[in-house]
């Protein structure tokens, strides 16, 4: 028999690297962490992408003025999906 991904607990659809990274995200508060930190400790962005498909994390690009220039960042949150799958 067959076991869809949907029956399976949800520790067991995260890689140690997902949980690594939604460990981050759940100590990070309400500012969330940016894409380039995560991506400075290793994470990749394709996996970064995945968590927020599936409904783990939320991402939002922002603006910043950094002296004369604007620049584009991601900022990272975790997701209550992704709380729910640390604590079960």
């Amino acid at each position: 028999m067959t076991v869809s991904p949907m029956q399976l607990p949800q520790d067991h659809l995260l890689s140690a690297d997902q949980r690594r990274a939604l460990e981050m995200l759940a100590t990070a508060g309400l500012h969330g962490c940016t894409g380039a930190s995560l991506c400075s400790r290793g994470f990749t962005i394709d996996m970064l992408a995945d968590l927020v498909r599936d409904g783990f994390a939320t991402a939002r690009r922002e603006t910043l003025k950094v002296g004369k220039r604007k620049i584009t960042i991601a900022r990272v949150w975790i997701a209550e999906a992704g709380q729910r799958a640390l604590e079960g």
